[in-house]
């Protein structure tokens, strides 16, 4: 007969260290948080947070700093966590670089800074972020951006490859509204394949 604590014993499986491309993927879907939470049940903890501190892993940092911004799995710690977030993003992480960028810019666990937001979008947009180009867009078309990134926002959305036919629709509206910003001649050279 089995003891109760055996019996939990034997329902924990060993967990193994994401790979970069696994954390990519999970990004991706926003499912990281989930996954080390409720799938794997805090099980990789010291790993994640020794793969961020001392290897110094973007993904690592992006996903420990999320986890401090939000208290899963660790103590929360609000400065801490965008701290992590923000060394992933001076990195290049483009998942990183878009989350600082909508958090600058609806104003979530930091004050609202649209100066910062538009950095980090920029950024995050101009490596085909989707996510980053669509805000980036809706930034310009409130008019709290430069008109000289006007072409930048078209270029990328104009470019953008999606299956999803729903997006397929508002990027086809921010383009529009990009449109009438714009001269003619500037949306003409923004639709070229290289701006």
């Amino acid at each position: 007969m089995m003891t109760p604590a055996l019996a939990q014993e034997s329902e924990l499986e060993a967990v193994q260290l994401y790979s970069d491309e696994q954390l990519v993927e999970m990004f991706e879907d926003n499912s990281h948080l989930r996954q080390v939470e409720q799938v794997d049940r805090c099980q990789l903890i010291q790993d994640i947070e020794a793969q961020a501190a001392l290897e110094k892993r973007p993904t690592y940092q992006f996903l420990y700093g999320d986890m401090l911004a939000w208290g899963v799995c660790y103590e929360r710690d609000v400065e801490q966590g965008i701290h992590y977030m923000q060394i992933a993003a001076d990195q290049g992480l483009i998942y990183a670089l878009e989350q600082l960028g909508r958090y600058y810019h609806e104003g979530t666990l930091v004050q609202p800074d649209i100066h910062r937001a538009i950095v980090y979008l920029r950024e995050a947009a101009s490596l085909g972020n989707l996510a980053a180009q669509k805000r980036f867009a809706d930034i310009m078309i409130a008019g709290k951006g430069s008109p000289y990134d006007f072409p930048h926002a078209y270029h990328w959305l104009h470019n953008a490859v999606t299956g999803d036919e729903e997006q397929h629709r508002e990027i086809r509206d921010k383009l529009n509204q990009l449109a009438r910003l714009m001269p003619a001649s500037a949306v003409q050279q923004a639709r070229q394949k290289n701006l």
